[in-house]
């Protein structure tokens, strides 16, 4: 089974911007399952690994065990979407922490969905001119359609607009999740061949990791 892995760097309660994710992902998972398969979505919300965030910072990127798990998820994951609120015009410092202590290759080739949140549509260039670019330089595979969405799009008159969007992103999403995860219908879709960067978590310490006890083992004090 496929899994879609969200990231949500809302900080009010209610979110629109986990509110617009959850739209998201709803979507992808309809696309998904009609091209029969189930698919499995997990949401990080990022507010609540804040104090986690500021530690790993503060400690040379030392993790708590809920900042790992949250790492070894996305790893681990076959498709991503992101979503933010727009502070200063660009994303928060919340979510550039989190992609900050990432490992340099936990996101390789991962399909990804990028949004954005703001109480104006004169911020709709921060997908292309903020968020595009982190995602890239993690080498995530940004998928072409992004979403943005102003307040007064939600219930608003551009709120078909928004829907539409967000089918397409979806499609797309579905579409390459399942042809990277290998679940692709030859006859339907035709067979896709893509080989793909190994991804690290930077949880696991790896069977060359030689522990404390081995490395003072003749040490005698001295």
């Amino acid at each position: 089974m496929p899994r879609l892995t969200v990231i949500s760097a809302g900080l009010s309660n209610p979110s629109s911007t986990r509110t617009l994710a959850d739209q998201i992902a709803a979507a992808v998972n309809t696309a998904v399952t009609a091209r029969g398969e189930a698919l499995e979505i997990n949401v990080i919300e990022l507010k609540n690994l804040a104090v986690d965030l500021a530690h790993a910072m503060a400690a040379g990127g030392i993790s708590s065990e809920a900042l790992s798990a949250a790492k070894k998820q996305l790893s681990e994951s076959d498709g991503l979407l992101v979503a933010t609120p727009v502070f200063k015009a660009s994303y928060t410092g919340l979510l550039k922490m989190f992609f900050d202590v990432l490992d340099d290759e936990a996101i390789n080739d991962m399909p990804t969905v990028i949004a954005a949140t703001a109480g104006t549509a004169r911020h709709a260039l921060v997908l292309e001119h903020a968020l595009r670019p982190l995602l890239s330089y993690m080498r995530a595979r940004v998928l072409p359609t992004g979403i943005f969405a102003a307040t007064e799009d939600f219930g608003g008159a551009e709120g078909a607009a928004i829907e539409r969007r967000i089918q397409q992103a979806a499609e797309e999403l579905a579409e390459l999740m399942l042809a990277q995860s290998g679940t692709v219908v030859g006859g339907l879709a035709g067979p896709t061949s893509r080989s793909t960067r190994e991804r690290h978590s930077g949880t696991d310490l790896g069977e060359d990791f030689t522990s404390f006890s081995e490395l003072l083992a003749d040490y005698d004090g001295s």
